[in-house]
């Protein structure tokens, strides 16, 4: 099944990562310690490693580590993952811009226009007689409890950023787990 737009999300630019529900995204695993995710990044680009807000008491401290390529360019993080002291790494989130694409059974889901996405995910719904769901924002994404859709904005287009994700200390969802920096996310990166 060929998708709208493919050409125009740059994907000949973008590492291809795989993604498997509850297990992982490309060579990230969820559970892995802050160590461990350094280390697996080493191969990709540059680390750095911060608290995460503490904004509900209930969950265990949490660290942010933000992959970069390694360019000599500054750029944003390609990926940002979520290291709960409890659980370990809990979410993997993929820039629009910068990050590595990820397949879904054959759909493109990072960098996306979100529109686009929309339309793929609703014919390839209709095709294989499966679901797709919408997030509270109104981005639709696969029917996935592992995936939770964002949006981000680069230049005046909003843009796919997804959440690759397994339920955190303290929260019964993924949609519970969303760290709060990814709530707040939606500046422009272009």
């Amino acid at each position: 099944m060929a998708f709208k737009g493919e050409a125009d999300f740059g994907v000949a630019g973008r590492d291809e990562w795989s993604y498997a529900p509850a297990v992982g995204v490309g060579p990230l695993r969820f559970g892995m310690t802050v160590d461990e995710v350094v280390e697996a990044a080493e191969a990709l680009g540059r680390t750095k490693v911060s608290d995460g807000a503490r904004d509900h008491a209930l969950f265990s401290p949490t660290w942010k580590i933000e992959i970069r390529r390694r360019e000599s360019a500054p750029s944003s993080p390609a990926i940002t993952t979520y290291v709960s002291q409890a659980v370990g790494l809990f979410c993997i989130a993929a820039d629009a811009v910068c990050g590595p694409q990820v397949v879904y059974d054959g759909i493109p889901l990072v960098g996306r226009d979100l529109s686009e996405l929309e339309s793929d995910a609703i014919a390839y719904a209709e095709a294989m007689n499966v679901h797709f769901r919408y997030t509270p924002e109104g981005y639709a994404g696969p029917d996935d409890p592992g995936i939770v859709m964002r949006g981000q904005l680069v230049g005046a287009v909003l843009r796919s950023r997804p959440l690759f994700m397994v339920t955190r200390d303290g929260a019964n969802t993924e949609w519970d787990s969303i760290p709060s920096e990814e709530h707040r996310l939606n500046e422009s990166t272009a």
